[in-house]
């Protein structure tokens, strides 16, 4: 699909950077995590913030702002009751009560498609406030 191939919904386009980095995250693992803008002027997802390998779940959580929507995919690795070690990859829509509510429309409406575009996603989550994407949240949704 062409970058500049609109979301009929909401009428944003995701670049194709965007599916690069997150076809490196899931076949390489050369990203933590990934955090994604909607640039309002462009009409267009974008991505904000790579995060390295060796970076933790709180350099992710503290990399999103507090009073603007994100979308963003984080590679969760965790040990299994059985002891295996896994790995799940989450989609984070995060949309905090203080954005504006043009934002969180326009996030809220872009969404599914974004996530198509995303394919290898395990396990989604919606936070409007820290606590609902908490590393706790975050181990009982993989497991």
């Amino acid at each position: 699909m062409p970058q500049n191939e609109a979301n009929s919904a909401s009428g944003i386009a995701v670049n194709d950077e965007c599916k690069l980095k997150f076809l490196e995250l899931k076949a390489k693992r050369n990203h933590r995590f990934i955090v994604f803008k909607i640039e309002e002027k462009i009409h267009q997802v974008t991505i904000e913030k790579l995060g390295q390998p060796e970076e933790s779940y709180d350099d992710f959580t503290s990399s999103l702002p507090d009073n603007e929507c994100r979308y963003a995919v984080y590679d969760f690795d965790f040990t299994t009751n059985d002891n295996c070690q896994k790995s799940k990859i989450f989609f984070i829509a995060w949309s905090p009560d203080a954005s504006r509510v043009r934002s969180k429309t326009l996030y809220a409406s872009s969404k599914d498609r974004f996530e198509r575009e995303l394919d290898g996603i395990q396990v989604e989550l919606q936070a409007t406030d820290p606590s609902e994407m908490s590393l706790d949240i975050v181990k009982a949704r993989a497991l």
